[in-house]
């Protein structure tokens, strides 16, 4: 299965967080679903960051 994270599910993925469902952290976990991210979210990220409108965890990318 191929799935493309929105920012949304990428942040909750990397931060553990609760918002996003059970369901959807198995099928993202599970290795032989293809899983991928637009770059639109790692633009959306760099250019939320710096004006404050968006925290990152400091270890959500270790």
């Amino acid at each position: 299965m191929n799935l493309l994270l929105d920012t949304h599910a990428l942040l909750w993925w990397l931060a553990d967080g609760p918002e996003l469902p059970g369901s959807t952290r198995e099928r993202i976990a599970d290795t032989r679903n293809n899983v991928v991210v637009s770059t639109a979210s790692t633009w959306e990220i760099v250019i939320k960051v710096p004006l404050g409108r968006l925290k990152l965890p400091l270890d959500a990318f270790d």
